[in-house]
């Protein structure tokens, strides 16, 4: 898809950057160690609409969709989406706190936003994902697993899992288990 994911100044190369406005600097007390998978869809269940980088963007006309209307004011964002056919648009630095992941917890620390990498799939909880996009998670996984080792497998999670009585995705499409074993098994390559 886009070749070999390296990252330069927080930005990731020969993807498209559009720069959000909902973003806080990174404190440098502030350790990169969580990475956290989300899904959205706007409408839901809709895909390959601009809505989604509009809502990041702040640009969405919420007039547009009935279901927008309590997107109204809303400011969020992610670092990055994985589109259906594997494309990847980076929103936010890796080295700045998307709004992503809003009030959470992880291993008994709240505010994930300061120590998170956020990563949007195009998507909903019961659709499965696309083959192009686990690719590119997997790539882009180990991009940054490399670049934040403190990123280790048991710090790979979903929204659900870090806002459990607000959030459910990526949901009980998105295959935990192939996507740790791809991980696992790639990880060993590269080490060999």
């Amino acid at each position: 898809m886009n070749g070999m994911l390296t990252i330069k100044d927080g930005w990731l190369n020969k993807v498209e950057h559009l720069a959000s406005p909902f973003f806080t600097p990174r404190e440098p007390t502030d350790d990169i160690s969580l990475l956290v998978v989300h899904n959205i869809s706007l409408p839901a269940g809709n895909f390959g609409t601009t809505y989604i980088s509009d809502l990041f963007l702040g640009q969405l006309d919420c007039s547009c969709h009935a279901s927008f209307s309590d997107l109204q004011g809303v400011e969020v964002s992610a670092h990055c989406l994985i589109r259906r056919d594997g494309s990847i648009i980076q929103y936010v630095s890796f080295l700045d706190k998307a709004w992503h992941a809003g009030v959470s917890i992880f291993k008994q620390r709240e505010r994930c936003n300061d120590f998170s990498i956020g990563i949007e799939l195009e998507g909903t909880d019961d659709i499965p994902y696309t083959p192009e996009q686990y690719q590119q998670l997997l790539a882009l996984t180990l991009c940054l697993q490399n670049k934040f080792p403190a990123i280790i497998m048991d710090n790979i999670v979903g929204h659900c899992d870090i806002a459990p009585l607000r959030k459910t995705d990526p949901g009980r499409a998105f295959d935990w288990p192939y996507f740790r074993q791809c991980l696992t098994e790639q990880a060993t390559r590269n080490k060999n």
